[in-house]
């Protein structure tokens, strides 16, 4: 015993360093893993944005049939600035009236217009066409002397009030048009066209409607 006693001590401080060793490696190894459990996952910003632009287009109210109160027949007052961007004050005036029928089941609607006044004649056709995808519309106007749908101006209604832009040339220079629908009850509703050459900071208006229903049953 005591000539392998020398040799049995070596043999049981080796195989308790191993031990010793290993488990200090396992427990290295463990908080290792731990700590990548442990260890939140960073997401980036630009994986949330099509869900939250899909869930802000879902959320957009339905503008389909803000248009409704204009089906029928009006009776209409007309102001037109004769030369709008000039610095101009003067105006003209016309009555007459405007028919609106709805097609594709409310979805798009067609206005006959006609109106005479002391410079003249105007009849004129607004083809409105609703798009389900953006919630707005599209306003385009034609009259009787071009014969062509001018510039669509697009937009929607925001607490009875609508608002509708685009861009045109007029005398030479692209500017922007705005239009405004307001004071919108059954039996009468307001009209304004307004132009601005300095990027939206001012608008002037040129083109003033005011309209009464003609008959009751729209």
């Amino acid at each position: 015993m005591k000539r392998l006693g020398t040799f049995s001590i070596c043999c049981l401080l080796g195989a308790a360093g191993f031990v010793i060793y290993s488990g200090q490696g396992f427990a290295r190894a463990g908080s290792n893993e731990a700590r990548k459990v442990a260890r939140p996952r960073t997401t980036n910003a630009a994986e949330k944005k099509p869900a939250e632009v899909q869930t802000a287009a879902s959320a957009a109210r339905d503008g389909q049939h803000d248009f409704d109160f204009e089906l029928g027949t009006w009776k209409i007052h007309l102001k037109r600035l004769e030369h709008p961007l000039t610095g101009s004050n003067s105006w003209v005036e016309f009555d007459g009236t405007s028919m609106t029928r709805k097609v594709w089941d409310g979805r798009a609607q067609i206005e006959e217009f006609e109106t005479d006044g002391t410079t003249g004649h105007i009849e004129g056709l607004t083809l409105r066409l609703y798009n389900p995808e953006s919630h707005q519309w599209n306003l385009n106007w034609a009259n009787s002397r071009t014969g062509v749908l001018g510039q669509p101006t697009i937009g929607e209604f925001k607490n009875g009030r609508g608002e509708f832009f685009d861009q045109e040339a007029i005398n030479g220079r692209t500017i922007l048009v705005r239009f405004i629908w307001s004071e919108i009850t059954p039996n009468s509703a307001h009209f304004e066209q307004s132009f601005s050459d300095d990027g939206g900071k001012t608008w002037e208006a040129n083109w003033i409607t005011d309209q009464t229903r003609v008959d009751a049953s729209h």
